[in-house]
């Protein structure tokens, strides 16, 4: 079973890399300074959102390709597969270039980051 191979706590660092990547990320590009600022129940559910994020990309990995491949799997989920569905949804909403670039440039450095993590803390 794949989930045996998977070293959870590795797991809990990338979700919780996610939660500190997003605070510096949004605080250098953001779009909406009069925005209320989080809640508490807000960054418990971002989180468990990360938590299930990392935990796929752990079963991606789950036969320890290693570091590199790690790596690049990151790269391909955070640009081809993220990246791509938010600009899929960006379009039908019509949202901004700018808002765009934003969210899939975090969401690509969240999966590299994760890629590192997971590579590397075997």
């Amino acid at each position: 079973m794949l989930i045996q191979h998977i070293n959870i706590i590795a797991v809990i660092v990338a979700a919780l890399s996610a939660l500190v990547i997003s605070k510096i990320w949004y605080i250098c590009f953001e779009v909406n300074p009069k925005r209320a600022p989080f809640k508490l129940s807000q960054y418990c559910y971002l989180f468990m959102l990360s938590f299930i994020a990392a935990l796929a990309m752990a079963l991606l990995l789950a036969r320890k390709p290693g570091f590199y491949m790690a790596l690049h799997t990151g790269i391909l989920a955070g640009l081809c597969w993220v990246g791509t569905s938010l600009g899929i949804t960006y379009a039908y909403a019509n949202r901004s270039i700018k808002l765009f670039l934003i969210d899939a440039g975090y969401h690509a450095i969240q999966f590299v980051v994760y890629g590192i993590i997971l590579g590397l803390w075997r």
